[in-house]
């Protein structure tokens, strides 16, 4: 009984820990799904505001 209560309290303290864990990994991406969005809302910012300057795919450059 002893070692049933031993392995009990072991797992008991992994779950938490795996619990702590995904907790942070869930805040982590939260804040990094965040960055993306301010980063790409940001470039498309930047490429608006540009006047075609960049090639993009397959376009030719005007000197060609």
């Amino acid at each position: 009984m002893e070692q049933l209560e031993e392995q009990i309290a072991h797992l008991t303290r992994t779950v938490d820990d795996l619990s702590e864990i995904v907790a942070r990994q869930a805040e982590e991406i939260v804040t990094l799904n965040r960055r993306v969005h301010m980063l790409m809302q940001r470039e498309g910012e930047r490429e608006a505001s540009q006047s075609g300057g960049v090639v993009v795919g397959d376009e030719r450059p005007p000197h060609y």
